[in-house]
């Protein structure tokens, strides 16, 4: 619980039974559950999940899109919290994301991976693919987001219904930051955050994945709906008032 507020952190797994498990003895007490989605593992990564405190989901449709809408269907926080099951996101993160959005009032931050601890550096390749994917998304849609790949972010859970997710795979991480930015409705900002030595294999396929979200990106643009602001809720009238009657000048009632 954080400032009365139920947090529930999302975790899409493939794979990932020693990862999940240091993901999980890392998760700081002001999260209130954590949901794994087991995502077609054909390891142990459900059992390790289940012992160490998460609520396990099955989604038996693979693909990263499937399991993040599996894991937000099931999360009962009032705040979701993604990351993945290899530790690159640090849970030691989670407090500072959550104060910065009370702080800022705002309802979504993404994440934006700046530095590592312990001195890894990304290879060339996954760089450059995305520097080109981020700079796409500023030039088709004008918002500045310098990490457009990062799968660490949180958000409102009531901004869900503002959101139009039609990805199912790898470009669903792309695609809520452009709902989120170009909603008018939605407060969406990205900060830095450090990011954590990988365990286990990586289940990214940088080329079939990387030519999948650019061409989504363009995609989208044009499919992409122009919304309306969201509606407030007027405080209502309290029926004393509507049958009071009209007072006239000098007191006349």
């Amino acid at each position: 619980m954080y400032r009365g507020k139920r947090i529930s952190v999302v975790i899409p797994c493939h794979n990932e039974e020693e990862g999940i498990v240091a993901v999980l003895d890392q998760m700081p007490a002001i999260v209130d559950e954590v949901v794994v989605v087991d995502n077609c593992s054909t390891d142990g990564t459900a059992k390790v999940a289940t012992e160490h405190g998460a609520c396990v989901v099955r989604e038996n449709r693979k693909g990263y899109g499937y399991a993040h809408k599996a894991g937000y269907a099931a999360a009962r926080g009032d705040i979701i919290i993604t990351m993945d099951g290899d530790r690159t996101y640090p849970p030691d993160s989670v407090p500072l994301l959550l104060y910065v959005m009370f702080e800022e009032k705002v309802d979504f931050i993404t994440a934006r991976r700046w530095y590592s601890k312990a001195g890894d550096t990304k290879s060339p390749i996954r760089l450059l693919g995305n520097a080109i994917l981020s700079g796409t998304m500023m030039a088709l849609y004008f918002r500045f987001i310098i990490d457009s790949q990062s799968g660490m972010w949180l958000f409102r859970k009531e901004i869900l219904a503002d959101l139009d997710l039609t990805s199912n795979g790898m470009a669903l991480s792309e695609e809520i930051k452009i709902e989120a930015f170009t909603h008018p409705s939605v407060r969406a900002i990205e900060i830095p955050i450090y990011y954590g030595q990988r365990v286990g294999t990586s289940k990214l396929n940088i080329w079939r994945d990387g030519f999948y979200n650019f061409f989504f990106l363009v995609k989208k643009r044009f499919t992409l709906r122009k919304k309306q602001p969201r509606l407030r809720t007027l405080a209502p009238v309290r029926t004393a008032e509507l049958e009071q009657p009209e007072r006239r000048a000098g007191g006349l009632g």
